[in-house]
């Protein structure tokens, strides 16, 4: 009995000093971030600038197309078939062109968010060691957040200067 009593005396105090555990939305916070909108309006520049060569490189196809369709009941075999591989050629420029430019733009908003999230990353650390947490979890994955739960984005925004 002496020893139930001595291993509750030990143990009460480790749980009455129990691990904080903070909790952040970091999409919330994200979207929060004023630099986010510097990165969509250059994003949405370079996605423009894909969109004007895309829209001539449809238009010259379309065109070919069209003076193909016209001109074929009147072209030698040899040339239509010249034309139609002309044709293909330029569908699938179009189509690796199209490709490589939504990898571009993909590549961009990954080398764009990167010191945004970074920074984002760096705030939420600090706040949490200021708060004593020993963990900060994502919000969004949380099935139950318990009212008495650490919620760090009002000090997070506050850390990165947001509001």
């Amino acid at each position: 009995m002496k020893k139930i009593i001595l291993m509750l005396a030990l143990v009460l105090p480790m749980l009455a000093s129990a691990q904080k555990i903070g909790h952040i939305n970091s999409q919330e916070l994200l979207a929060a971030m004023p630099e986010l909108k510097t990165v969509q309006s250059k994003l949405d520049t370079l996605a423009g600038q894909y969109e004007t060569q895309f829209a001539n490189m449809q238009e010259e196809f379309n065109k070919k197309v069209a003076d193909f369709q016209k001109d074929q009941s009147t072209m030698t075999a040899g040339v239509r078939d010249f034309r139609q591989q002309e044709i293909a050629e330029m569908e699938q420029r179009i189509y690796l062109f199209r490709q490589t430019a939504q990898e571009d733009i993909q590549k961009k908003q990954q080398e764009f968010l990167m010191p945004i999230q970074q920074r984002m990353m760096d705030a939420i650390k600090k706040v949490g060691a200021e708060q004593g947490c020993a963990y900060v979890l994502e919000a969004m994955t949380l099935h139950y957040i318990a009212p008495d739960a650490l919620d760090l984005m009002p000090l997070v925004k506050k850390e990165l200067g947001i509001q």
